[in-house]
């Protein structure tokens, strides 16, 4: 019998383009070797050209949802993404607490990058005064970074400073990544025994118009390396590469900004399959 694949929970809206949101989520999971479940925060109405109406699903359905998920299957990893509203946020909040899963991975989705708020203010309420104490590490951008602190976040060691509060805040872990900074740059920072350590991840900056849904498929790809026993720091690093690679091998897609290719190894062993047939006879 085959042995079964770490399964991570990812709890967030839909995007009916799949760049992000659950469905993306699930493509993420897959891509790495884990089976995804999956639970609605919201309904959205959006294409590439941005979010144009949110719908946060109703809270007790949501619940629900979640418990029956934590019931059936052993959950190995988490990963939260867009709320929606304070009651949606309350609910999910009240799961991880009651379930103590591992590995939950937070990633603090505020605002769509066409400027519509994706979470109320008892969402972000709840978000800075529970889910950040709840989970292993949390992932903003330096816009959320920036928003959750107060601070202002425009270089690494500003970044530096807004992980730091991050952490006087309850966040255990934190990774500010920098993808809308000139240089591509994400600092973890996580506590030891030692005290607070961090470290700085480079990397170029890829000149693509398919960049939606990056902060998802990050997040999600650090969940499922959790998920496989790796540490933080290489599952960070990997996380890195896995989003860089997803970058430069999308297509076209819309008439705004694009997708990242989730499967992109999936058709990169199709073309090696098609192009190396077995020998006939």
């Amino acid at each position: 019998m085959a042995v079964a694949p770490p399964v991570v929970l990812t709890i967030a809206g839909f995007d009916p383009g799949s760049g992000a949101g659950v469905t993306a989520d699930i493509k993420t999971i897959a891509a790495h070797g884990c089976y995804g479940v999956a639970c609605i925060t919201a309904l959205t109405v959006q294409s590439t050209m941005g979010v144009r109406r949110v719908e946060p699903i109703d809270a007790r359905l949501v619940a629900e949802t979640l418990a029956e998920l934590a019931s059936d299957v052993d959950i190995a990893a988490v990963h939260v993404g867009m709320l929606a509203s304070g009651k949606v946020a309350r609910a999910v909040a009240e799961f991880l607490a009651a379930t103590k899963l591992p590995n939950i991975v937070v990633d603090p989705i505020l605002k769509s990058s066409s400027g519509t708020h994706l979470v109320d203010a008892a969402g972000m309420r709840l978000l800075i005064e529970e889910l950040l104490l709840l989970a292993d590490v949390v992932t903003p951008n330096v816009d959320e970074a920036s928003a959750l602190t107060g601070l202002k976040v425009t270089d690494p060691e500003q970044m530096r400073a807004a992980a730091q509060r991050l952490h006087e805040m309850g966040a255990a872990a934190v990774v500010v990544t920098g993808g809308h900074l000139d240089k591509a740059i994400d600092l973890l920072s996580f506590t030891t025994k030692r005290g607070v350590e961090q470290e700085l991840f480079k990397s170029v900056r890829l000149k693509s118009n398919s960049t939606h849904g990056t902060g998802c498929a990050f997040s999600t790809s650090i969940a499922c390396h959790l998920a496989m026993g790796r540490g933080l720091p290489e599952a960070v690093l990997l996380a890195k590469a896995y989003v860089s690679a997803a970058i430069s091998n999308a297509h076209p897609l819309g008439h705004g900004t694009g997708p990242v290719h989730h499967l992109y190894r999936m058709h990169q062993q199709r073309r090696v399959i098609a192009g190396d047939p077995e020998p006939v006879g």
